[in-house]
């Protein structure tokens, strides 16, 4: 019998200033209607140990996202999309 390798998947580096620019342009795409910035996509993306303590995260797309140890206290994922 041969065994297969599992895959194991990238994640996505990001660092600081990006996450921060990424949430401005996602908090601008809520605060608009969705007319002006951009949804957050952080799919696949290292959020180890980040801090999105009241971060609005609604309609995000954080699938397959690290987010071990992240603190996310007080951040709104209503609608996100956090499958693995």
């Amino acid at each position: 019998m041969i065994k297969k390798k599992k895959k194991t998947k990238r994640m996505r580096k990001i660092t600081a200033g990006e996450l921060s620019e990424v949430l401005k342009e996602h908090e601008r795409w809520i605060d608009t209607d969705k007319k002006e910035g951009q949804c957050a996509d952080l799919r696949d993306a290292d959020l180890r140990k980040a801090d999105l303590s009241g971060a609005n995260l609604k309609g995000a797309t954080l699938i397959s996202a690290d987010l071990s140890s992240a603190s996310l206290k007080g951040a709104d994922l209503d609608g996100a999309k956090l499958r693995l």
